[in-house]
């Protein structure tokens, strides 16, 4: 498959197909009960009601705005500001459990990259380079505390999910991480938050299996990388092919140990509701029967939908809805209900905050 460059991520709103008529449908749509077993257009009933059990947790820390990128750049701190906003509006955050923040230890981001590329983002930044050398990242001078807070915060979330504390989270963290290869960064990402959360939770808590599931727009390169041969870890992905980063062709399945544990699923630009969720329900589900996850993680990219000016998708915030629904039916048959979802992409900032407030409510 072809490859892309950073010029090409940012040209997304440039190299846009002609726009997209209509606007997603409101949080406060009745098709919130989506199940496994549904059809894209048929939600059918719902399966069951879910058990009685703590609550949904999200973290944030606003030291995720220090991360700061160059003015006109798309991943920028107002993403931070526009899903807060847009939890509050929607009434939400007060019912939320809070989720305490951390630093990541080098060792934990070590776990799933290079020692080399640690040291020389950490020297990239210190020198006060606008970007990383090993890739296409812009960076500022607060750049690496701010990457290890956003891996570090996620872990915590892990922590309350697996010792029982809550049911499920939400972490509002940036930089976002799912292009972070082992040996560099990439795209906007620096480390790759949710991989390294995943190797903790197996480290960690002795966690088995792993399903991390990604819906953003872009292939998920540097998660797929870092597991490709490990059996351990189930990846998947829904993305738009061709486009940035040019990787993730349904042939690309995993190799050695990991032969089958990597799941592509590219789909053309304007696909929406019936490629995604469909995938999802079609080819997901039937693939947990066999692999059984003991802990479900999500990278949640919300420039899949409609109108984003990085993507050609057109999901809404309700289809949001029925995906997270989805997740969280499999989380609670394989994983004991245990999930945790981390922000990854979404660029238009009322679309980003009308889809994340549609995921958290469905998650809650």
């Amino acid at each position: 498959m072809a490859q892309f460059s950073r010029r090409d991520f940012l040209a997304g709103s440039a190299l846009a197909l002609p726009a997209l008529s209509g606007f997603a449908e409101s949080v406060e749509s009745p098709r919130s009960k989506a199940m496994i077993k549904m059809k894209p257009d048929d939600l059918g009933e719902e399966k069951r009601t879910p058990p009685a059990a703590p609550r949904t947790g999200l973290a944030q820390d606003i030291f995720f705005k220090e991360h700061l990128t160059g003015d006109g750049h798309p991943e920028r701190p107002a993403r931070y500001d526009a899903v807060i906003a847009a939890l509050t509006k929607a009434g939400l955050t007060d019912a939320l459990i809070k989720i305490p923040t951390r630093d990541a230890l080098e060792a934990e981001i070590t776990a799933c990259h290079t020692p080399a590329y640690f040291a020389q983002a950490k020297k990239d930044i210190a020198a006060g380079r606008n970007s990383l050398s090993s890739g296409d990242t812009n960076v500022s001078e607060k750049s690496f505390d701010v990457a290890l807070r956003a891996a570090g915060t996620v872990m915590n979330a892990v922590d309350a999910v697996v010792e029982g504390k809550m049911r499920n989270a939400f972490c509002v963290v940036r930089p976002p991480g799912h292009h972070a290869r082992p040996a560099g960064g990439m795209g906007f990402c620096v480390f790759n938050n949710i991989a390294v959360a995943a190797r903790y939770a197996q480290k960690k808590h002795k966690i088995g299996k792993v399903l991390i599931a990604d819906w953003d727009v872009h292939h998920g390169n540097g998660t797929q990388d870092i597991f490709y041969e490990d059996d351990s870890v189930f990846f998947m992905s829904t993305h738009q092919s061709p486009w940035y980063p040019g990787t993730g062709a349904a042939e690309e399945s995993g190799a050695g140990k990991g032969l089958g544990t990597t799941l592509n699923c590219p789909f053309p630009a304007r696909s929406g509701r019936k490629e995604i969720l469909g995938a999802f329900q079609e080819k997901l589900a039937p693939a947990m029967q066999k692999f059984k996850p003991d802990l479900v993680l999500l990278s949640a990219g919300f420039d899949s939908r409609l109108g984003d000016p990085l993507g050609h998708f057109t999901l809404s915030d309700a289809d949001f809805t029925d995906l997270t629904a989805l997740m969280m039916e499999l989380a609670r048959e394989h994983a004991g209900g245990r999930l945790v979802s981390v922000l990854e992409g979404g660029y238009n900032l009322e679309g980003l905050g009308l889809a994340a407030a549609a995921h958290v409510k469905a998650m809650m």
